[in-house]
């Protein structure tokens, strides 16, 4: 127990405390178990220990350990929280829990077994937290930690602080709305939001050497292949290099417009098989997978379109990658991050929510594919203000 105190100690130490991600108000802090999900990088283990921080400020007992600690090469996370218990402890914060080979059953025994110890733990993106090898499902609260929006970056990196805005009052009021933002923005809006579109989406980005990120990105999604669905999903080398092996295909030419069988016939799998690797990068949060319905998609339903899940991984695979695909990442991004619905429509671009029709582009494009459409707008790039369906791109990211 004392190296673990010792290891935590050691880690608030170095904890930055200022700064908090849009989640931190947001916490289940009540909920006896809460899971935090979300891609490497994206600032999930600061989360916690800036809670943990404010805890014991408060003079209650919270311990921080990860998985990945040799305590537990000879302990369970059981046995750690009845020892926990037993010293008083009433919190319990677990990293990467995925990298404990039994964590759900566990979880229940300290869930059921010991009710006065509070558990928060993170895991990857990839790992689905109902359907381990026990039933979570009646115990169990889960929230997502996204990536940094533009509204987030503006803070972390220039000190701008600025509340999200609904989308409705962005529809509804885009002069209004913009105006406003770029009275509290102060600098120019449009060379800030390159700057994010770049390198913006990770926190690490406020203290990395810029022309280091582009690799730093790259480890991210070696990472999360190699590591983290080799486990989750108990994939072999040979599916890993499958999985890279689609990922490139896909990264060469996003938006992919996919033909599973020709696909499927030149890495020589099943049909079945890459539907199911495509719909597993999802869930990692390296891709985006776009359908023109967004209820009811089966496992095996061929997307219509797919993306990278984030602008930044744009600019990892490619220094200068397309302007359309990099503005149509970013919207897609910022809108599912921040809760709405996001599918492929048969006029226009996308289709937000199932009621409002997008097209996204730059500041000429005009309004011809959308022309007599109800609930139908511009997204467009290169543009500060809003006026009528015309709105600028980089308002969308101040949803979250």
């Amino acid at each position: 127990m004392e190296e673990l105190l010792q290891f935590q100690n050691s880690l608030l130490k170095n904890l930055q405390k200022g700064w908090q991600r849009y989640l931190y108000p947001q916490l289940y802090v009540d909920e006896r178990l809460l899971g935090i999900k979300g891609l490497r990088g994206i600032g999930k283990t600061t989360l916690l220990l800036q809670f943990l921080d404010q805890y014991l400020a408060k003079n209650n007992k919270g311990l921080y350990v990860t998985a990945e600690h040799p305590f537990f090469y000879h302990q369970s996370i059981f046995e750690l929280a009845s020892l926990w218990s037993s010293y008083g402890g009433s919190l319990l914060m677990i990293d990467e829990v995925h990298r404990y080979p039994n964590w759900s059953r566990e979880l229940k025994l300290i869930y059921d077994g010991i009710p006065s110890l509070k558990v928060i733990f993170t895991s990857s993106s990839a790992l689905d937290l109902f359907k381990g090898e026990a039933d979570l499902s009646r115990r169990l609260s889960v929230q997502i930690l996204e990536g940094l929006s533009f509204r987030e970056f503006l803070s972390l990196h220039h000190q701008i602080t600025i509340g999200p805005v609904i989308l409705g009052e962005i529809l509804q009021q885009p002069q209004a709305v913009t105006e406003q933002l770029i009275k509290q923005i102060k600098l120019p809006v449009l060379p800030l939001f390159k700057d994010y579109l770049h390198f913006g989406y990770f926190p690490f980005s406020n203290s990395a050497s810029k022309e280091r990120i582009p690799q730093r990105l790259i480890q991210i999604i070696n990472t999360v292949l190699e590591s983290d669905l080799a486990m989750v999903q108990g994939y072999s080398a040979a599916n890993v290099f499958k999985i890279k092996q689609l990922l490139g295909i896909i990264a060469e030419t996003v938006p992919f417009e996919p033909n599973i069988s020709k696909i499927a016939e030149k890495m020589q799998l099943g049909r079945q098989t890459v539907n199911i690797f495509l719909k597993h990068l999802e869930d990692a949060k390296i891709l985006s997978l776009l359908f023109e319905e967004v209820r009811g998609i089966s496992l095996l339903q061929k997307p219509g379109k797919i993306y990278l899940e984030n602008p930044n991984f744009l600019y990892a695979f490619e220094s200068s990658p397309n302007l359309g695909t990099l503005r149509e990442t970013f919207f897609i991004n910022q809108l599912r991050n921040s809760g709405h619905l996001v599918s492929l429509s048969k006029k226009g671009d996308f289709l937000i929510d199932e009621k409002f029709i997008f097209e996204v582009g730059g500041r000429s494009k005009d309004s011809s594919q959308i022309k007599g459409l109800e609930n139908a707008f511009l997204a467009l790039d290169d543009l500060e203000v809003g006026f009528g369906n015309k709105l600028p791109l980089w308002v969308f990211g101040f949803l979250y």
